[in-house]
């Protein structure tokens, strides 16, 4: 990881765009984590995932980057529940 003044700035501008972007109303959670960056959060859809993926990765490219994003389908189940 380069200098965590620099990380700092470059992580501030990584969520400036996010929340310019349609991405802004996510959640998500962008931090520093010892030599690596930490990017936390849920998000709706894989497409979703896959932009902030890219954006992420655009932004901090270079740095060490550990994503912890979980997708949220809330689509209709395509079967009936069991219940026993």
């Amino acid at each position: 990881m380069n200098d965590p003044a620099h990380v700092e700035y470059r992580i501030a501008h990584l969520k400036e765009r996010l929340a310019a972007e349609e991405l802004g109303e996510l959640g998500i959670r962008v931090e520093p984590r010892g030599s690596s960056v930490a990017v936390v959060g849920t998000v709706p859809t894989t497409h979703c995932r896959d932009e902030l993926l890219r954006t992420v990765n655009e932004e901090l490219d270079g740095e060490t980057v550990h994503f912890d994003v979980v997708v949220a389908e809330s689509a209709a189940p395509d079967h009936p529940e069991e219940l026993a």
